[in-house]
């Protein structure tokens, strides 16, 4: 998932990308929790849901690497600490930050996925225009 992830946002921003080659590692009734402070913040719902979420991240981010990862737990809830590099359409600030996710796992699906933000405060300013 992590590497399709990459990929979605290497092909270059809002509807340059296709939300396809995701799409298998999501449960269809998958649910995306962002903090409310972040500019793509929210809750997430399905497939749908998602699609929209990954075109709005492309809209704010021009890039959004994923770097070191450290997998702390896995079977039905997997926690994952990743590093992250990414920049800013709208600003053009380079960032790095670390994200911990849990992901809830069914039928060999990710069904529910809860990332936490070391500073949701400071990635939200970066991507003000």
């Amino acid at each position: 998932m992590y590497r399709a992830e990459a990929e979605y946002f290497a092909a270059g921003g809002p509807d340059s990308a296709s939300f396809a080659p995701l799409a298998p590692y999501f449960a269809e009734d998958v649910v995306l929790h962002q903090a409310a402070g972040l500019p793509f913040g929210g809750d997430w719902h399905g497939h749908a849901g998602l699609e929209k979420f990954f075109l709005e991240m492309s809209r704010i981010w021009e890039s959004f690497e994923i770097g070191e990862q450290e997998f702390l737990a896995l079977g039905a809830t997997s926690v994952v600490l990743t590093q992250v590099r990414a920049r800013t359409r709208t600003t053009g600030r380079d960032l790095e930050f670390p994200i911990l996710q849990t992901l809830r796992i069914e039928d060999g699906r990710i069904a529910e996925v809860r990332p936490f933000y070391w500073d949701t405060a400071a990635i939200a300013e970066a991507c003000r225009g």
